[in-house]
């Protein structure tokens, strides 16, 4: 079976889901769906600014959503109204309140659901899940994460980055990556602490920094950074430290990821590094890597490996560390 794509949102993201479905086999992008654009980064494919004309003419087995997030429910609603099967981009929405409809909608409708959150296929970050799984670094008790990039979109015409109540600023858009892997790795989030800038008028729309504190009902305790202040491009980092080892990773290092062994009783004390990984290869693109997920799902007839249950819980921290800012009170989940 060939699956038919449609895209929703002719942007930065769209482009990028463009690029991958057309490396598919047995895919085949149909078609663009963005009313709000006279022109789209998306060329050599239809561009059609009607839902139902698209519908109607295309006829796609798959929506993948790429919109701006407030958008992110409506669409959700028409394609899962439709029957089709459904990609959604990162965050699952602005509110709550829209996530909860979104849940229900996919769970009432029985349509096969993916959310983008494509840190989990990044291969540090994978690789990282797979050693913490082996027990590589015994029980786990800490874990630091740090995702650091300048102001996306900074200086654009109508960026709706900088637009807080469309965007959710650094803890919504940015870190909420970082929410959702510590998620897949420790578990469920009972309590959550946060700083930040985000009630700050003097730099919205210019900088955004954050400081999240998590705490899992395992007893691990999280340390998640999120700056869109950073002057030397986009980097990223994690630490996980168990009682038998340590997990880290830099963006910035020729091998980003290591593992680092607690050496044992009548072992040379300074410890021993059991592994490292170099930087991505380009047969590890994150991107191709979710989308192959999804259509392995549809093709086995099984759930997507992050579901829309996954996508909401990731909002809700966020929007915890988004209260907690707000409040400068620990907000229990």
């Amino acid at each position: 079976m060939t699956y038919k794509v449609a895209i929703v949102g002719g942007g930065n993201m769209g482009s990028t889901h463009a690029r991958h479905w057309q490396a598919l086999p047995d895919v085949d992008l149909a078609a663009v769906l963005d009313p709000h654009r006279d022109e789209i980064k998306i060329t050599g494919k239809p561009h059609y600014k009607d839902w139902t004309t698209m519908l109607a003419e295309v006829k796609p087995d798959i929506i993948d959503i790429c919109t701006p997030t407030s958008h992110h429910r409506e669409y959700v609603d028409m394609a899962a109204a439709a029957g089709k099967a459904i990609f959604c981009e990162k965050p699952l929405s602005r509110t709550m309140e829209d996530c909860d409809e979104i849940v229900d909608i996919v769970e009432k409708s029985g349509v096969p659901f993916q959310g983008g959150h494509v840190l989990r296929f990044f291969p540090e970050f994978a690789f990282g899940k797979r050693l913490l799984d082996a027990g590589s670094v015994g029980k786990p008790a800490t874990v630091r994460t740090a995702r650091m990039s300048g102001f996306p979109g900074r200086g654009r015409a109508n960026n709706w980055y900088g637009d807080y109540k469309q965007s959710g600023g650094v803890i919504l858009d940015l870190i909420l990556h970082d929410f959702d892997w510590l998620r897949w790795c420790f578990g469920d989030v009972e309590r959550v602490y946060a700083k930040g800038l985000e009630t700050s008028e003097k730099y919205r729309g210019k900088l955004d920094y954050a400081l999240v504190t998590l705490r899992f009902k395992s007893g691990v305790v999280g340390h998640v950074t999120g700056s869109w202040a950073h002057p030397a491009g986009f980097r990223t980092t994690y630490e996980i430290a168990g009682d038998s080892g340590i997990i880290d990773h830099d963006s910035a290092r020729s091998a980003a990821l290591t593992y680092t062994q607690r050496a044992q009783e009548g072992e040379d004390q300074t410890g021993k590094v059991a592994v490292s990984r170099s930087p991505m290869a380009a047969s590890d693109d994150p991107y191709l890597g979710e989308l192959t997920a999804f259509i392995a799902a549809l093709k086995a007839g099984v759930t997507p490996p992050v579901t829309v249950y996954d996508a909401r819980e990731a909002v809700r921290i966020a929007l915890a560390a988004v209260e907690s800012v707000e409040t400068g009170k620990a907000v229990n989940l």
